[in-house]
């Protein structure tokens, strides 16, 4: 991807995380009032993630467990979901706060998924050029792995299965993403992701 590529992408970014924010904001609102009730905290999730050239940022979500700490990898039978975080989860509530993030340039809506640091600031070789772009909200990793919490769940060792398996297969898929870029493309992958 070359700079006129990523101008045209932040172009296109910019754009429609200033109309999804205007027509979600209700939402917005309500699901951080009923996350703020359940888990008597800021209904807001904030965490740091590894963006762009490897620099941190913090990521806006919907809280939808209780706080406390465990692991960074979650199951879909995880005991720490709340209820209402269920239903946000289900249906993708709890990422439309992650308009913000690209409205302010920390993300892009389509691209590799932000991790916590442990992950892709690891990355060595041509691995990564996952670094060399913005984490998305959605892309091919995302979508081929939308079911990611029931397949660890199912598994004896998640966070290992996670490591071995999905990770690496997840650093293969984004990398081709990159390398084979168009807003045709991101346009695809943000349709196939509303429609679930």
């Amino acid at each position: 991807m070359n700079e006129k590529d990523k101008f045209i992408k932040r172009v296109f970014d910019f754009t429609l995380a200033l109309i999804g924010l205007v027509l979600t904001a209700p939402v917005i609102l309500i699901a951080w009032i009923i996350a703020s009730f359940e888990t008597k905290s800021n209904g807001f999730f904030l965490q740091k993630r590894v963006g762009q050239n490897g620099k941190l940022f913090t990521i806006i979500k919907i809280k939808t467990m209780y706080p406390n700490k465990g692991s960074t990898v979650t199951t879909a039978n995880d005991n720490r979901i709340t209820k209402s975080g269920m239903f946000f989860r289900k249906y993708k509530i709890d990422e439309l706060p992650q308009l913000i993030n690209v409205l302010k340039g920390d993300m892009s809506f389509v691209g590799p998924r932000p991790d916590v640091p442990g992950y892709a600031d690891k990355l060595k070789g041509e691995d990564r050029i996952i670094l060399s772009v913005k984490p998305g909200i959605t892309g091919p990793a995302t979508l081929k792995y939308k079911n990611e919490e029931q397949i660890l769940a199912e598994v004896d060792d998640p966070v290992k299965y996670n490591n071995e398996v999905i990770w690496p297969d997840k650093v293969k898929i984004n990398k081709e993403y990159i390398k084979n870029w168009s807003l045709k493309k991101d346009i695809e992958y943000i349709i196939k992701t509303v429609k679930g």
